[in-house]
């Protein structure tokens, strides 16, 4: 995790285990974190970003129950991709089904959505 800063924006809704999870997952996607890397123990990573334990814990379980990472008693949180394609595939569609209504809504086109998300694919080559 030493390659990768995390950066907690206090002032956003968004809640900070959220935040912290997104970058996370974020620095997976980006290779910037790979498969068998360890991140830093609960109390490291509070530290380091100025949060709460518990904070930090919620993370990590939420990132764990998704299938990002494991968490063993010796080696800490590692990261470790829970390959299950279907559920994340409905969990995709899930979240695109909200997120494109209200792209819809506000009038943006399919070509628009296509164009935004082969530049984000493009990211994470």
């Amino acid at each position: 995790m030493t390659q990768m800063i995390i950066q907690i924006d206090f002032n956003s809704s968004e809640a900070i285990y959220m935040q912290l999870c997104n970058q996370i997952i974020m620095g997976i996607a980006t290779s910037k974190l790979q498969e068998g890397d360890p991140l830093p123990s609960v109390r490291q990573m509070a530290d380091t970003i100025g949060i709460n334990m518990h904070t930090v814990n919620k993370a990590y379980a939420v990132l764990k129950q998704e299938g990002f990472i494991q968490l063993d008693r010796r080696r800490g949180a590692v990261v470790a991709i829970d390959v299950n394609r279907i559920k994340a595939m409905e969990g995709l569609k899930e979240q695109l089904l909200v997120l494109l209504a209200q792209s819809r809504c506000k009038g943006i086109t399919r070509e628009e959505v296509h164009t935004l998300v082969d530049e984000i694919f493009d990211e994470y080559k």
